[in-house]
C-alpha cells in the first residue's frame, strides 16, 4: 500500500523529525507550513496557513493523504484563546482534507499539559496530578487546548470514518530552529554562552525539579512512536505517553551537561533563577559569539525558549511518566537520555549552531 502521509508543522522540532523518519521510510511526505522546511531532500513542501481555510484548499488541492500527523500549535496570551486558535487549526485542516476521503489515520501531537494543566495554571496547587502519569487519568476540570484539539479529531474521526491516535511526549529534545519549545537547544546555547563569559551554568529551576525524578522524549523515539501507533491495529483509537524509557534526576543529569561544555555546574540553592531573565540581555552578546565562531543563527530568539525551559524546571513536583501501555502492545524502543543530549549537542555543533 503506498502510504501518503502529511505531515502538519514539518517546520517545527517534532515534524521535521518525523517528515525525515517518513522519508526514510519510503513514505510520499509531504510538510505543511506557513513557511515549510524545503532542505529536506524528498519532501513535498506545501505553503498554508491553517488559520484560512480558503488557503488550505487551494494548497492541498492536489494533496491526498493517507495519514496525518498533527504536531503544530500557536502559542496564544490566554487559555481561551489557545482554545479558539489551536481548536480552529485542527478544524480547518480536517474539514479541508474530508471532500477527499483519502484519510485513514490522524495523530495528534500534544503533551504532558493534558495532566498539569495549561500554561495559566501549569503545575500549581489544585492542578498538580499523581505521577507516574497514566493515560487513564481523567482531564482536569479546567479549560485547556488539547483537549479542544482532541475533541476536534475525535469528531471529525466519527464523521470520516478514519482512525487517531493521540500522543503525549514530555520535554521533547531534538533539534530545530525558530521552536517555541526547545528545552536541550536552549540549554546548549545557555551553556555556550557562559563557556565564552565564564558565567556558572546555574540550574534554573526548583528543588523538586533538582531532586526529583524526570524524564524526557528524544524527538527520534516520537517519531517512530507516531508511525507505530499509525500502523498498527492494536494502537488505533488510543492516547499514549511517549518519553525514552528511563528516569533521571536532573542533579545528576546537570553535572553532566556541564561537562560536555567544560563549564562549571551550579545546583539548586534555595531560589529559582529564571533563565529567561539570565539570557534577557544576551541577544546582542550571541551576535557576538555567532560572528566570532561563524555560526549560521545569530538570532538568540530562534534557538532558545527560556520561557519554557523555565515553566519545565520550575515545576513544583517531579514529573515522570508511565509507558506500560505502549510496551505491552508492541512499541519497545528506548534512547538513553544522557545520550538524547550529547547527540543534539553533537549536531547543533556539527551544523554550526554553537561555538
Amino acid at each position: 500500500m503506498n502510504r501518503i502521509a502529511l505531515v502538519v508543522g514539518v517546520s517545527g522540532i517534532t515534524g521535521s523529525n518525523l517528515a525525515e523518519e517518513l522519508i526514510k521510510q519510503g513514505w510520499t511526505t509531504y510538510g505543511l507550513a506557513r513557511n515549510p522546511n524545503v532542505s529536506l531532500e524528498g519532501l513535498q513542501p506545501v505553503a498554508a496557513d491553517l488559520l484560512r481555510p480558503e488557503s488550505l484548499s487551494a494548497a492541498l488541492a492536489d494533496v491526498a493523504p493517507t495519514h496525518v500527523f498533527f504536531t503544530s500549535w500557536m502559542r496564544m496570551e490566554t487559555e481561551a484563546e489557545n482554545i479558539r486558535v489551536n481548536a480552529a487549526m485542527v478544524r480547518n485542516l480536517l474539514d479541508s482534507l474530508a471532500p477527499k476521503q483519502s484519510v485513514q489515520h490522524v495523530a495528534l501531537v500534544t503533551g504532558l499539559k493534558h495532566y498539569l494543566g495549561p500554561f495559566e495554571a501549569y503545575a500549581k496547587e489544585g492542578f498538580l496530578p499523581e505521577t507516574p502519569l497514566r493515560e487513564e487519568q481523567p482531564r482536569l476540570d479546567i479549560e485547556n487546548f488539547y483537549y479542544a484539539q482532541e475533541d476536534e479529531v475525535y469528531a471529525a474521526a466519527e464523521r470520516g470514518g478514519f482512525t487517531w491516535s493521540i500522543h503525549r511526549p514530555h520535554t521533547v529534545i531534538g533539534k530545530a530552529v525558530g521552536n517555541q519549545m526547545n528545552l536541550g537547544t536552549t540549554l546548549a546555547v545557555y551553556a555556550s554562552i557562559c563557556k565564552e563569559t565564564n558565567r556558572p551554568f546555574r540550574f534554573p529551576g526548583s528543588e523538586a525539579q533538582w531532586n526529583g525524578l524526570s524524564d524526557v522524549t528524544d524527538v527520534r523515539v516520537l517519531a517512530k512512536h507516531l508511525m507505530w501507533a499509525a500502523t498498527t491495529e492494536a494502537a488505533q483509537n488510543e492516547a499514549f505517553n511517549v518519553v525514552n524509557g528511563e528516569y533521571f534526576r536532573w542533579k545528576w543529569l546537570w553535572k553532566r551537561l556541564a561537562s560536555w561544555f567544560g563549564v562549571e555546574p551550579v545546583g539548586f540553592d534555595g531560589t529559582i533563577h529564571l533563565l529567561e531573565d539570565e539570557m534577557a540581555q544576551d541577544d546582542t552578546l550571541w551576535r557576538g559569539i555567532a560572528e566570532r565562531h561563524s555560526l549560521v543563527e545569530p538570532d538568540l530568539s530562534r534557538l532558545a525558549s527560556p520561557w519554557h525551559t523555565d515553566l519545565d524546571l520550575g515545576r513544583p513536583i517531579e514529573v515522570m511518566t508511565d509507558m506500560s501501555k505502549s510496551r505491552k502492545l508492541g512499541f519497545l524502543v528506548y534512547q538513553n537520555t544522557e545520550e538524547s543530549f550529547f547527540d543534539l549537542f553533537t549536531q547543533l555543533r556539527k551544523d554550526r549552531l554553537i561555538p
